[in-house]
């Protein structure tokens, strides 16, 4: 489990492909705090530690994550969104976000705001999907690669976020132009809500 709360934008430093499947090799800086086996949250979707350097660590995504997510995109020297699972001890800064990345969407356009950013976004609608929770809501919480963030001007299938400075700066939103493809996770409470409404249809 994670919160939405980057950590560190680290670098592709290899890519390979295997058959259906994509190693990634990446450099962090708490790559020797590590080890096999490890959950890291890459742009928002989980995957296990499976081998490591001193300074690198490799972890491969299979051809269902890549199919949902933008991973199969990165390319050696792109910057990618990390968070280790949150701690139980810990304070919950963003929200509850699980690493399973729902779908994509494309940023359809980017303004500043004096200091501050609008990135807005358009994602495939599916009516069933919808129905299943798998849509935004005003103040509602999405997570975007990786990052927590609230909706604003929320859509039938795009919304907005709003970006402070250091989420800029410190996260691959710095890179985020129009017509990037990024992963979206929403908002996990709202799924179970739409499960049980259904269930109380029946």
């Amino acid at each position: 489990m994670f919160s939405g709360i980057i950590e560190e934008a680290a670098t592709v430093v290899a890519v390979r492909q295997d058959k259906g499947n994509v190693h990634l090799t990446m450099q962090c800086s708490f790559v020797d705090e590590l080890k096999i086996d490890q959950s890291v949250a890459h742009n928002g979707v989980c995957l296990t530690v499976v081998s490591m350097t001193k300074e690198t660590y490799t972890v491969t995504a299979i051809k269902e994550t890549l199919e949902r997510s933008n991973l199969g995109l990165l390319k050696v020297g792109d910057k990618v969104n990390l968070e280790r699972s949150m701690l139980m001890n810990g304070r919950l800064d963003g929200h509850i976000v699980q690493g399973h990345v729902d779908q994509t969407a494309v940023c359809t356009d980017v303004r500043e705001a004096d200091g501050s950013w609008y990135y807005s976004f358009e994602y495939t609608f599916n009516k069933e999907m919808a129905r299943q929770g798998y849509m935004t809501v005003e103040k509602g919480s999405v997570c975007v690669n990786g990052v927590s963030l609230t909706v604003c001007n929320s859509g039938q299938n795009t919304f907005e976020v709003a970006i402070i400075p250091y989420t800029h700066d410190f996260t691959n939103f710095h890179q985020i132009e129009k017509g990037t493809v990024v992963n979206l996770e929403f908002d996990i409470v709202g799924k179970y809500l739409s499960k049980m409404m259904q269930f109380s249809e029946l």
